[in-house]
C-alpha cells in the first residue's frame, strides 16, 4: 500500500496574528476541527489595544474577555478545548526557536517576527501537527514563507471574487412592445413572467424593444414592475439610468437598507445625501458618517489640534457634498433655509462613524460613506442596531480601500452585497459611469 503525504495525516493547528483577531472577534471559533494557538506576542499587542472605542479596541477587549473565559482555572500553555465540534487551543509561550530565527534573518525585536517564531517553534516542538499561520497582513505572510512556513489569509467572511458580484442592472431585450406601452402608459403592470429568471426583489431594468425602451424596477410587494422616471431630488436630477436607480432605492420607504457602489464621481453620496433631506420630516435625524483611516498609519491623536480640528481632514469631502446641494438654491430660497435649520437644530450631523458607536439607530436614515474600508463584522454591527423607521446607505468603491487588511473581496460593502442580495428589504446599485467631469472621467479610465 503506497503511504500518503505525512501533511496529509496531520492535524492541523492555526496559529492567528492579531490582525486576524482584531478583524473578526470570533475568530477563534472559526476553525472546526482544527487546533488554534495564539504566540505570547499577540496578547501583548491585545492589551496595547484594548483601550478606546474603535472597533478594533472592541475586538481586542472581546478576545481578552474570552480568552480569560476559556482558561477558567487552568493554564493556558497547554491544549485545552474549545468546545463540542471544534478543535484545542493554547497560548504559545516560546520565540525563540532552535532552527531559523525571524529575528536574526530580518529585525530583533519586531513582534511580526517574534510571531513568525512562535510558530517556528510549534513547528518543532510539536511535529505531529501541520502549523499554519493566519494573518491579514500581507507582508507578514512572505515573511513566513520566505522561511518556509506555510502562512494563509484569513478567509471567513470573504466573497468568493469580485467576479461574482451581482449585476445590479439588467438589460432584457425583445420585450414585447406592448408591455413597454404599457409600462410608459399605467406606470406599472403586473410581472407576469416578463422578467422570467431575471426578476428580483428591487431588481433594476432596462427594458428594451429595439430603439424603445424603458427603465423599470421589480416591486417585491405588489409584485408588479414599476416605471422608473428621472425625475429632481432636492435640486439634484439623475444624469443617467444608474443614478435613476439609486434614487428609486434611496426613495423607496420599504427598502431599509441600500448599497451603492462606484468610483469617484460617480455620484454615490451626493444622490444618498439629497434624498435624505427630500424625506428629511420621515426621520428625526440624517446621519452622515464615514470612518476615519489615519494617513501614513498615524492616529489622529498625532494630529493637531482639538477633536473637531483633528477629524475635520476627514471629513471635508462630506461636506462638499452638502455645500453642492445648497448651490443649487438661493440663500432665502425654502430648501436652502431648511439645510441651514437642519443643521443649526442638530437634525442633520456630518460626524466620524466613530462617534456614534454604540447608538440604538431608530427614527434615523444613516448614511455610512467609504464602506469599503470597514469590516464584515462592523457592517454587521451598524446594521443590528436599527430600530424602528430607519433606513441604512452603504457607499463607497471596492477597489479604493484604504486599510492595510481588506480587499476588494474581505472587505464589508462587498460582504453586504454578496450576502443580502435578492433580500426584500435590500437594494443593490452599481453606478459605473462618471458624472463629475470629463478630466475626472478620463483619470478613472487610463490612470
Amino acid at each position: 500500500m503506497k503511504n500518503e503525504p505525512m501533511s496529509q495525516k496531520k492535524q492541523k493547528v492555526f496559529v492567528l496574528d492579531t490582525s486576524v483577531l482584531l478583524h473578526d472577534h470570533q475568530s477563534i471559533n472559526s476553525f472546526t476541527t482544527a487546533n488554534v494557538a495564539i504566540p505570547i506576542t499577540v496578547l501583548e499587542e491585545l492589551d496595547k489595544f484594548k483601550l478606546g472605542n474603535d472597533t478594533k479596541n472592541f475586538s481586542a477587549r472581546e478576545v481578552i474577555r474570552f480568552i480569560d473565559k476559556l482558561s477558567g482555572t487552568s493554564g493556558l500553555q497547554n491544549w485545552i478545548s474549545l468546545g463540542a465540534g471544534l478543535g484545542d487551543f493554547k497560548i504559545i509561550m516560546q520565540t525563540k526557536p532552535d532552527g531559523i530565527d525571524a529575528e536574526n534573518i530580518y529585525a530583533k525585536g519586531k513582534n511580526d517576527h517574534k510571531i513568525i517564531n512562535s510558530a517556528l517553534v510549534l513547528q518543532e516542538t510539536e511535529p505531529q501537527f501541520d502549523v499554519v499561520l493566519i494573518t491579514k497582513d500581507i507582508n507578514l505572510r512572505i515573511k513566513a514563507k520566505a522561511l518556509g512556513l506555510r502562512a494563509e489569509d484569513y478567509e471567513t467572511g470573504k466573497v468568493n471574487s469580485a467576479d461574482t458580484e451581482p449585476a445590479s442592472v439588467t438589460t432584457i431585450e425583445n420585450i414585447d412592445a406592448e408591455v413597454i406601452r404599457s409600462i410608459f402608459t399605467k406606470g406599472k403592470i403586473d410581472e407576469d413572467g416578463i422578467l422570467g429568471e431575471q426578476k428580483a426583489p428591487n431588481s433594476y431594468y432596462i427594458l428594451k424593444n429595439g430603439k424603445t425602451s424603458s427603465l423599470a424596477v421589480y416591486n417585491p410587494v405588489t409584485f408588479q414592475i414599476e416605471r422608473i422616471e428621472k425625475e429632481f431630488v432636492y435640486g439634484i436630477k439623475p444624469k443617467n439610468a444608474e443614478q435613476a436607480f439609486a434614487l428609486n432605492a434611496l426613495m423607496n420607504d420599504n427598502i431599509k437598507l441600500v448599497a451603492l457602489q462606484g468610483v469617484a464621481g460617480t455620484g454615490k453620496t451626493l444622490l444618498a445625501l439629497a434624498s435624505a433631506l427630500e424625506q428629511h420630516k420621515n426621520y428625526s435625524q440624517i446621519i452622515l458618517a464615514r470612518p476615519i483611516v489615519p494617513l501614513s498609519n498615524k492616529e489622529i491623536g498625532f494630529l493637531p489640534g482639538d477633536a473637531n480640528e483633528k477629524i475635520s481632514p476627514y471629513m471635508e469631502p462630506l461636506w462638499d457634498n452638502l455645500k453642492f446641494i445648497k448651490s443649487q438654491f438661493g440663500e432665502n430660497e425654502k430648501k436652502h433655509k431648511a439645510i441651514q435649520e437642519l443643521e443649526d437644530s442638530g437634525k442633520f450631523v456630518i460626524t466620524p462613524l466613530a462617534f456614534i458607536r454604540g447608538r440604538s439607530l431608530s427614527n434615523i436614515m444613516f448614511i455610512i460613506d467609504e464602506a469599503q474600508n470597514l469590516t464584515p463584522h462592523e457592517v454587521k454591527t451598524i446594521i443590528t442596531r436599527a430600530g424602528e423607521n430607519t433606513k441604512i446607505v452603504f457607499t463607497g468603491d471596492v477597489n479604493q480601500i484604504d486599510t492595510p487588511y481588506l480587499d476588494e473581496n474581505s472587505n464589508g460593502l462587498a460582504y453586504l452585497v454578496d450576502k443580502l442580495k435578492g433580500q426584500p428589504l435590500f437594494s443593490y446599485v452599481k453606478l459605473e459611469r462618471g458624472e463629475r467631469s470629463e478630466l475626472a472621467n478620463l483619470a478613472n479610465d487610463l490612470l
